[in-house]
């Protein structure tokens, strides 16, 4: 299925939780060439594009869209049906971060929250209440927990970039442990642990799943193969649907209890699957070393 061209006008949404870098987000997306508009009423998105006259000037717009003044869905949602019936493609992208990490922040910069409640924890509660429709109509949602401004910057470029939106979909791989807990930005999980757990073989214990005794262990198992092979047909079948959507950038996660063994081998296998199929998939192994 052929894929839509991303180098026509589109908005971007960049709305999510304060603290978790939506200022740092527009200043990246400004530096890429994108008109940013910071916190726009939803009602006012169609007049917005209209005066920039986006879809003859072939422009890229980005709209930051927050708490402050309150927040409509519904309002937003008719917002962006308006603007793609006109053919103007749209994309909600979601910040977030842990709770902590968000008090942690605003505790640093010594900055009120701006929904001005008691304590921060109270402000934050409130806001992920508030936010919540907001977040589950992302098209996008990165956690920034984790991420410096640095890294923050590369994952917009990476997604948004009028050369890498060109590109066909970046496809990531992440094996985690369930007891670490899974992470928040990814598009599709699969959970292994029904596998069994190396942990459990002495010899192969202190390996990981890049060594290749475990690999062999994990897929010679009753099941590996038959799974490997069901997730191989439905990212087969789900990559191209995605694209046509104008998605540039798919998360998977792939997780068993540690994070060592069983999900570490099958994120491997699936990039050397996704490789047959000429998808240059990345792989990141989230909690090898813990």
């Amino acid at each position: 299925m052929e894929s839509l061209v991303f180098d026509a006008p589109h908005v971007l949404v960049v709305t999510g939780m304060s603290g978790a870098g939506r200022s740092s987000a527009a200043k990246t997306l400004e530096d890429m060439g994108y008109t940013v508009i910071d916190n726009l009423p939803p009602t006012l998105l169609g007049s917005v594009v209209k005066a920039h006259d986006l879809p003859q000037a072939h422009k890229h717009l980005a709209v930051v869209i927050d708490s402050r003044g309150g927040l409509s869905t519904d309002e937003l949602r008719y917002a962006l049906d308006e603007l793609e019936r006109e053919g103007i493609l749209t994309r909600i992208v979601f910040l977030d971060a842990e709770d902590d990490v968000i008090v942690s922040r605003y505790e640093e910069n010594r900055r009120p929250h701006p929904l001005g409640l008691d304590t921060i924890s109270e402000a934050i509660e409130a806001e992920r209440s508030l936010l919540s429709e907001l977040r589950e109509m992302a098209d996008v949602i990165i956690d920034t927990s984790d991420l410096n401004i640095h890294e923050l910057r590369e994952r917009l470029e990476l997604q948004f970039s009028e050369d890498e939106m060109n590109r066909p979909m970046r496809v990531s791989i992440r094996s985690f442990g369930f007891k670490h807990g899974a992470p928040r930005d990814t598009d599709l999980v699969f959970d292994v642990r029904f596998l069994p757990n190396p942990h459990w073989v002495p010899e192969l214990r202190d390996m990981r799943g890049t060594h290749q005794p475990v690999s062999d262990y994990v897929l010679s198992s009753e099941g590996a193969k038959e799974f490997v092979d069901r997730v191989d047909e439905l990212l087969e079948f789900l990559i191209p649907m995605f694209q046509s959507e104008g998605k540039s950038y798919l998360s998977i996660g792939i997780g068993c209890t540690g994070g060592h063994h069983r999900s570490v081998a099958i994120a491997e296998e699936l990039r050397n699957r996704l490789a047959d199929h000429g998808i240059n998939a990345s792989v990141r192994h989230h909690d090898i070393e813990r």
